[in-house]
């Protein structure tokens, strides 16, 4: 991840520099947000997977963390983050009984999470350190846990002009699909499906659910990689 420092100067402009940058897409941050989740819901259905207790990797200022207890039916979703001033804002506006938050440096992995979801994060970490990133995801998860990964697609020309327009996005270190694949298995994880997402920007939405049927192919403007901590 970046720095706490770079991440705390950004907190409380977050959501209003991601909606600038998302602006030319036509939708706004909880589109893509809620989109995210409700394929991965999708997803664990189709595995029969009801996962209980969950990390919010990444988390920000908070606001996905909500949905994912909501869509996923959990019990509850811890949110972990490098910034400190992003923490407070998530306690601030998300935390409850079942939603908890807390700075990276003080959360201790212990293999009890059923789930992992991380959103637009990875490219953020330096290279250099994205092992030790994964290591604390697979020592957080229960064997058998999954790791839901979503990441910026290098390959599409919308991403590419999102993410120069986004004052966080500018100096990421993007990772192409094949890369992702190569470093979540050297990390220990297993592979388990890969999907792209968001193919059409708004004035194409009438094609929306032709997406269904692309999800395999390399065009949309996000993939999700879904992984499992193998069972020991």
């Amino acid at each position: 991840m970046k720095s706490a420092v770079d991440f705390d100067h950004f907190a409380d402009s977050y959501d209003r520099a991601l909606g600038e940058a998302l602006a030319a897409s036509g939708e706004d941050s909880r589109y893509f947000a809620e989109g995210r989740v409700n394929w991965l819901a999708d997803c664990l259905r189709g595995m029969v997977f009801t996962p209980r207790r969950l990390m919010d990797y990444g988390c920000g200022p908070g606001s996905t963390s909500p949905v994912l207890l909501e869509r996923m039916g959990a019990a509850s979703v811890v949110g972990v983050d490098v910034s400190e001033r992003s923490i407070a804002l998530a306690r601030e506006n998300h935390g409850s009984d079942r939603i908890q938050f807390s700075p990276i440096r003080e959360y201790t992995p212990d293999a009890s999470l059923d789930l992992v979801y991380c959103n637009g994060v990875f490219h953020h970490i330096p290279p250099k350190e994205r092992a030790a990133s994964l290591d604390f995801v697979r020592r957080s998860l229960r064997p058998g846990g999954l790791f839901c990964l979503w990441e910026n697609n290098p390959w599409n020309p919308g991403t590419q002009y999102v993410m120069s327009r986004c004052a966080f996005d500018r100096d990421a270190i993007k990772i192409s699909p094949s890369a992702a694949r190569n470093l979540l298995r050297s990390a220990g994880f297993e592979i388990l499906r890969m999907d792209f997402l968001f193919i059409f920007p708004h004035f194409l939405k009438a094609l929306r659910p032709a997406e269904r049927f692309l999800s395999r192919l390399p065009f949309g403007a996000q993939y999700q990689i879904l992984c499992q901590r193998p069972r020991e």
